[in-house]
């Protein structure tokens, strides 16, 4: 499994950066664009690392916000994949910021083959789109900064991820982790069957040294997880709580992980 860090909020000696995210994830006879960030940085850091997006499988989306999806404009063809509910209008509460996507689930439909669904979709033997994560933990997504058009809380349904399954068990990929990384884990060990946990990377969208981040520390602790690699939207405090218990790397653009 091979994962590239096209787009990313830290740059790379010879990449740029931006608040967003985009990795190319090569995994068995899939390679598949997960993300495209805000703008079209992805596209040049792909170009710059030697990574051709005209071989991808599949682009999905792993949910309805700005920094992880208005890179679509730059590209169109091929199959793309998400919850449904990624077109929804949604804005920051404290500024009434408009963060949804610019591209609507009908414009999105004329430029790529799209698919959504809300339940977990097999994109091949080794790879599944976890779709919908149930919020069950009594820790994670309690709070929302965002809302709905209509000044409702929005607690991003739509937010997803990726399982791929290995010879150790899973490895899950998530965008921002709004569900929660527990959330999400257990989600994705109940639709593969998969009870091991090999690896996570992504945003885990943890700000604070809280009972969030240490219930997520203990719990990673107590499932063996080999691979802890938060980024993106992970803050500082998190960050510097993660790399106390594990090798957490640092995850720059241009950085290709393989596992």
């Amino acid at each position: 499994m091979e994962v590239s860090i096209l787009t990313d909020n830290q740059p790379g000696v010879h990449t740029g950066a931006e608040h967003g995210l985009s990795y190319f994830i090569e995994h068995g006879n899939s390679k598949i664009l997960f993300d495209t960030g805000q703008s079209d940085l992805f596209l040049h850091n792909a170009s710059l690392m030697g990574v051709s997006l005209d071989e991808r499988d599949l682009i999905i989306l792993s949910h309805g916000h700005y920094d992880h999806g208005n890179g679509l404009n730059h590209l169109s063809g091929g199959r793309l994949l998400c919850h449904p509910d990624c077109f929804v209008k949604r804005y920051r509460r404290v500024d009434r910021a408009y963060i949804g996507l610019k591209n609507s689930r009908d414009g999105l439909s004329v430029k790529f083959d799209l698919t959504t669904s809300r339940r977990p979709f097999p994109v091949s033997d080794m790879v599944l789109f976890l779709g919908e994560v149930p919020r069950v933990t009594d820790f994670e997504s309690l709070e929302t900064p965002f809302s709905f058009e209509d000044g409702t809380p929005d607690f991003i349904p739509d937010d997803s991820a990726v399982a791929l399954l290995t010879a150790k068990g899973l490895f899950v990929i998530t965008g921002c982790g709004h569900a929660g990384v527990v959330n999400t884990l257990e989600h994705a060990k109940e639709a593969t069957g998969e009870r091991r946990l090999h690896g996570i990377m992504g945003g885990f969208h943890l700000k604070r040294r809280d009972r969030q981040t240490i219930e997520t520390i203990n719990y990673l602790k107590k499932n063996g997880v080999e691979h802890v690699i938060p980024s993106h939207c992970t803050a500082r405090p998190a960050l510097e709580a993660f790399t106390e218990i594990f090798r957490v790397p640092p995850v720059k653009t241009g950085d290709i992980f393989t596992f």
